[in-house]
């Protein structure tokens, strides 16, 4: 699933709908994590949380306080109605303490209408065409970005990561695809 190859107007909408996937995943993990004690908290990579199957990636994302920074850099780099579309769409999304661990001053310049082609191709680099479950991911899987970025699968027990990106919570279920947040803004290379 990974290694498709999209075009770039499906790339945007994909990239889109994985990117609006991960806050229906913190709500849906929010959700399912309130009163549950028999709830395993010591790994990310199994926990599958389902939302409506009305809600779309960017829908779960809007609902999610954790993911306010992603929503509005998606709605600067005009990547909504792509990641409302069909689909299907992963998208590794970065939490709003992952945006603010960026450099001084870094956030506000991509949000600037002058940069938004940059901020496009990194929100791009967290969204994998297709739906890939924790399940489908292997330590030291390739994985192809929308951006045509590849960033590699590690796997350390209950560890996941996305390049230097740690999942903190997998498999957020959305109606065109599956958020798993990440702790890390996941940058181009070069």
């Amino acid at each position: 699933m990974f290694t498709e190859v999209a075009t770039k107007g499906n790339m945007s909408k994909k990239l889109l709908a994985m990117l609006l996937l991960i806050p229906a995943m913190t709500l849906g993990v929010a959700a399912c994590s309130s009163d549950d004690s028999s709830s395993d908290t010591s790994g990310t990579t199994d926990t599958a949380t389902e939302v409506p199957a009305d809600q779309n990636i960017v829908q779960v994302a809007s609902e999610s306080s954790d993911l306010t920074t992603l929503v509005d850099a998606l709605v600067a780099a005009d990547l909504v109605s792509t990641l409302e579309g069909t689909g299907p769409f992963t998208v590794f999304a970065p939490t709003n303490e992952a945006f603010a661990a960026l450099p001084a001053g870094e956030l506000d310049r991509l949000l600037q209408p002058a940069n938004k082609e940059e901020l496009a191709t990194i929100l791009k680099n967290h969204v994998v065409s297709g739906e890939v479950r924790s399940s489908d991911l292997s330590d030291g899987q390739k994985v192809e970005t929308l951006a045509g970025e590849t960033v590699t699968v590690s796997i350390n027990g209950d560890t996941v990561k996305i390049g230097d990106a740690t999942v903190s919570q997998a498999d957020v279920a959305a109606s065109n695809g599956v958020v798993h947040i990440v702790d890390t803004v996941i940058l181009p290379a070069g």
